[in-house]
C-alpha cells in the first residue's frame, strides 16, 4: 500500500529546486505536445518569449494583460491568507466595474480630476460590498464561502447582461444590446503608452506588503488563518476581522474592475472580468500569498498569455492548442506544490514503513 504523508515543509533552497524541476518537466511535456503537432518546440518557445517583447507595442500589450491579473491576485490573497476561500473575484471585479460605470455614463460632464477619484471609490465600494455578502453569511450562519462566492459571480455577470439589454442600453446601437462607450473624461490616461492602472497595481503591491507584514491588522489576518480558536483565545474579534478583510479583498478586486472598464475596455460588458478572477487564484498560490512574488508570477503569466497569442498567428495554431500548452505548464508548476508538503510512503507487509 502507498500512502500520502504530510512532512515538514522544505527549506527555500529545496523549494526552489522543486520549482525548477517542475518548470523543466513542464517544458519537456509541452515540447512533446508541440512535436505531436508537427512543430519544433524550441522555435515555439522562442516565439512565445520574443512575441511578448518583440516591439514596444508588444511590451505594452503584455503589461496591459498583467494589470488586472496582478490586482485581482492581490485581492484574493488577502482572503486566502485568512483561509477564507474567496472564489468570487470575478463577481467582485464586475461589481466594481458596474459601480464605476454609473458615474462614467451619467456624470461624464464632471471634470476628470473629480470624476476619476469618484469612480475609483465607487469601484472600491462595489467590490467590497459584494464581498461582504458571503462574509456576513459565513460569520453569522456558517455558510460555505466557496459555493457562496462562486454563485455570486454569476449573479454579477447576469446583472451586467440585464443592464446591457435594459436601463443602460445604448440608444444609438440600433437595437444591439451594448452599453455606450465612455467619454474622454471617464477614460484613464496613459503613462508610457499604457493606461495608469500599472501604477495603481505597483502601489497596491507595496501597500499590501507593508499591511500584511508590519501592521496589527495584517498580523490578525495571519493568526485567524492559522487558527480561529487561537485568535479568539488571544482576544481577537474573529467576526470583525473576517468582515473587514473580506471587504478589503473585494475592494481591491473592485479597483481592478474599475480600471478594466475605464482604462482598457472603455465601456462595461460581460467580458470585463474575462476569467481574470479565476486565474488570479493560481497566481496568488504560486506566489505563496506574497505580494512581491505575485508581481513576478503575474508578469510571467502575462508573457505566456501574450506569447501564446503570437504563436497562434505565426504558426496557425488554434486557440485550443495554445490553451493546452498553457495548461500543461500550469499542471506541472502547480503539481510541484504537493511534493513540498507531502511525500509517498510505502507500507510493508509487516506493518513497517519505508520513507
Amino acid at each position: 500500500m502507498i500512502r500520502i504523508v504530510k512532512i515538514k515543509e522544505k527549506n527555500s533552497r529545496q523549494t526552489f529546486a522543486i520549482h525548477l524541476a517542475a518548470f523543466l518537466l513542464a517544458l519537456c511535456a509541452g515540447g512533446l505536445f508541440i512535436l505531436m503537432l508537427g512543430f519544433n518546440p524550441l522555435e515555439i518557445y522562442a516565439t512565445i518569449i520574443s512575441g511578448a517583447f518583440r516591439s514596444k507595442m508588444a511590451i505594452q500589450a503584455t503589461i496591459k494583460i498583467m494589470i488586472p491579473l496582478l490586482i485581482a491576485a492581490l485581492g484574493v490573497m488577502l482572503s486566502f491568507k485568512m483561509r477564507f476561500w474567496n472564489i468570487g473575484g470575478e463577481g467582485q471585479i464586475i461589481m466594481g466595474a458596474v459601480f464605476a460605470t454609473y458615474f462614467a455614463l451619467f456624470h461624464a460632464d464632471w471634470p476628470s480630476f473629480i470624476l476619476f477619484p469618484v469612480m475609483f471609490i465607487a469601484g472600491l465600494l462595489g467590490g467590497g460590498l459584494w464581498a461582504l455578502i458571503p462574509a456576513f453569511f459565513k460569520v453569522k450562519f456558517g455558510t460555505n464561502e466557496t459555493l457562496f462566492t462562486l454563485m455570486l459571480n454569476y449573479i454579477a455577470l447576469y446583472l451586467v447582461s440585464w443592464l446591457q439589454e435594459g436601463p443602460w442600453r445604448d440608444p444609438s446601437a440600433n437595437g444591439f444590446p451594448k452599453i455606450a462607450s465612455f467619454g474622454k473624461s471617464a477614460v484613464l490616461p496613459k503613462v508610457f503608452g499604457v493606461q495608469i492602472g500599472w501604477i495603481v497595481a505597483l502601489v497596491l503591491v507595496a501597500v499590501l506588503f507593508v499591511y500584511l507584514r508590519y501592521t496589527k491588522q495584517g498580523y490578525e489576518i495571519s493568526v485567524v488563518g492559522e487558527s480561529q480558536a487561537t485568535a479568539t483565545y488571544a482576544g481577537m474579534n474573529v467576526q470583525k476581522i473576517v468582515l473587514r478583510t473580506m471587504f478589503l479583498s473585494g475592494a481591491i478586486a473592485g479597483i481592478c474592475g474599475m480600471i478594466q472598464a475605464t482604462g482598457s475596455d472603455r465601456t462595461l460588458s460581460t467580458g470585463v472580468a474575462g476569467g481574470v478572477g479565476f486565474t488570479a487564484i493560481i497566481v496568488a498560490w504560486l506566489a505563496q500569498l506574497n505580494p512581491i512574488s505575485s508581481l513576478v508570477i503575474a508578469f510571467l503569466f502575462s508573457v505566456l498569455e501574450k506569447g501564446s497569442s503570437v504563436i497562434q498567428s505565426t504558426y496557425g495554431l488554434s486557440t485550443d492548442c495554445a490553451d493546452v500548452l498553457q495548461g500543461i505548464i500550469l499542471f506541472f508548476v502547480l503539481g510541484c506544490e504537493f511534493f513540498i508538503r507531502y511525500k509517498f510512503v510505502r507500507d510493508h507487509k509487516g506493518g513497517g514503513k519505508k520513507c
